[in-house]
């Protein structure tokens, strides 16, 4: 045999941004786009470093891939050239690609990502500003088209934000206001006086009109020809309402459609519900962050003169079931501590506070050839270590472990004991344990060995025809098989043999039904000529019981 040293080292990945990591691009307008140059370099002596820029809306990179050799740098140009209106943030992931190791198989290598590096990117795109260009009209300014004088406002039609109406706030000036006026808190509108033309069209009914200095309420006249009546106003509404509602309930149905695909998505117990990349980053733990905590183990006063109560028991038991270890113990002692501890002679009071139960385990109805556990519990309210042995001879038990636990103090731990036989009947045996290797105790183990066994939800079956289906397969009806006990049981559906050929039919006609579980048979009758209407079936238990089943099919004849 020749033995061979091996030695590796691990370097983190040491790439660098300049600027980084959040880059905040100038502000542009749509169709424009703006850039920055950034800087990447590799800051370790040993490795280069292959990276890889993922896709992201709005943004372009170049070059989107590229290696960079040890103690170099590499120049990285940041386009954002966005395609709608909004301000975007954007966390642009950076692959670092090197050869990994296939789960499954040790021996080949792939080329993908094994480390991910963050970037915030930050971009604003503004709505640029439509400019109107005048024309001048020199012809005759017609009454209706609510001209400012000689020039009138090219494209101004194309604007469907409001009316071309002068539109200010009543509140801006009160110079002029008359004194019955300047008390109006009304939500009135404010024109200008060359807007006469549009004061005679049909205008909304639940808005006023002021003039721009003096406050006096304009005079507005409604066509009746052309104005909506009442009951159109409200239908017109209520239509409106009606298409708003239901374009409020599409989108409400897609997010809904959108949350339970991304809670599909990440529902499993990589990602558990959380979306990577989202900016959740693990805690950095250091040596200073851990607090010193010094076990104070106190107790109720007992001496050794006061007299031992259940009140005090109570107490003390509840103090100890604050820790509870599961697993863990030694099961013999290996510190000084533990040694010293284990080694007492215990007084009777002492044994009182440590509670080994229950002194009677009773497991029950248990199935031949099928294991069964119940907790022995063990509770220490002492200040000191305790050792319990457990000595188990008879075969029934054997599968029991561990056989010794060390418990610590005021601590409360439990065995599992496994019971299993072959043989039916009543059993009922002790076992022994023994507390320090001193101080011993039994617990008693009752348990009743029974067979497989199946149930029946019903002894018999009437098959009456069910509307609906098709002719010859109507006369269907179903039976539950219950399994009461602890082990699965398989069984098979047998028809009793008679002179006649029976004319019914069970699925599943043979399976397995699981321990504490049922499970349902359809019995289907197939009426033919001299077909019987009654008909007998065995249900056989492998290894157990047998159950006779008794259809009758019940024809109505109209």
């Amino acid at each position: 045999h020749a033995e061979l040293a091996l030695m590796g080292s691990g370097l983190p990945v040491m790439l660098t941004f300049n600027p980084g990591p959040v880059i905040k691009f100038i502000d542009c307008f749509l169709g424009e786009q703006t850039q920055v140059l950034c800087t990447l370099k590799n800051e370790s002596e040993c490795l280069p470093v292959t990276f890889s820029f993922r896709k992201t809306a709005h943004f372009n990179i170049s070059p989107e891939k590229g290696k960079i050799k040890t103690k170099s740098a590499k120049d990285v140009i940041f386009l954002f050239s966005p395609h709608q209106i909004g301000t975007f943030k954007v966390k642009q992931v950076v692959d670092i690609v090197g050869t990994v190791l296939e789960e499954n198989n040790l021996q080949v290598l792939r080329t993908k990502s094994f480390h991910q590096i963050y970037l915030n990117f930050i971009g604003v795109c503004k709505k640029k500003k439509k400019n109107i260009l005048f024309k001048i009209n020199p012809g005759i300014t017609p009454m209706i088209s609510n001209a400012t004088g000689q020039f009138v406002a090219d494209g101004i039609g194309q604007c469907t934000d409001t009316a071309p109406v002068a539109i200010l706030k009543s509140t801006q000036t009160q110079i002029h206001t008359h004194q019955i006026n300047r008390n109006c808190k009304d939500e009135a509108l404010t024109a200008f006086p060359n807007d006469r033309a549009a004061s005679i069209r049909p205008s909304e009914r639940n808005k006023k009109y002021r003039t721009i200095f003096t406050k006096t309420e304009r005079y507005n006249y409604i066509d009746p020809e052309f104005s909506y009546t009442d009951c159109e106003r409200l239908s017109k509404e209520a239509h409106k309402k009606y298409y708003t509602d239901f374009i409020s309930s599409l989108r409400q149905l897609r997010l809904q459609k959108d949350a339970a695909r991304q809670f599909c998505i990440y529902n499993n117990s990589v990602n558990i519900g959380l979306k990577p990349a989202e900016g959740l980053m693990s805690p950095k733990i250091s040596i200073t962050d851990f607090h010193k905590e010094k076990l104070q183990l106190k107790m109720l006063p007992l001496a050794e003169t006061c007299l031992l109560t259940s009140r005090k028991l109570v107490a003390v038991g509840s103090k100890s079931s604050i820790k509870e270890i599961c697993s863990g113990l030694n099961s013999m002692p290996s510190s000084a501590q533990e040694k010293e501890d284990c080694s007492l002679t215990l007084t009777s009071k002492q044994l009182h506070q440590i509670l080994i139960g229950p002194s009677t385990m009773d497991f029950g109805e248990v199935c031949v050839r099928s294991t069964t556990a119940r907790k022995l519990h063990i509770i220490n309210n002492l200040l000191v270590h305790i050792w319990i042995q457990i000595e188990i001879e008879m075969d029934e038990l054997q599968q029991t472990g561990p056989l010794a636990q060390v418990v610590p103090p005021l601590t409360k731990t439990h065995i599992p004991i496994v019971f299993e036989t072959n043989a039916l009947g009543m059993f009922k045996r002790s076992f022994t344990y023994t507390i320090n290797n001193q101080h011993l105790g039994h617990v008693l183990v009752v348990a009743k060995a029974v067979s497989v066994e199946l149930e029946l939800s019903a002894r018999e079956l009437i098959l009456n025809p069910i509307p609906g289906y098709l002719a010859e397969t109507e006369f269907r009806t179903t039976v539950r098989v219950c399994n009461p006990r602890n082990h699965p049981a398989e069984f098979t559906w047998k028809p009793a043999i008679t002179d006649r050929r029976t004319s019914f039919s069970i699925q599943p006609s043979k399976g397995f039904v699981e321990a504490y579980r049922d499970l349902e048979c359809e019995v289907v009758w197939h009426p033919g000529f001299n077909s019987p209407e009654a008909g007998e079936f065995n249900l056989c238990v492998r290894k157990g019981n047998k159950i006779k089943l008794k259809c009758f099919a019940k024809v109505t004849i109209h």
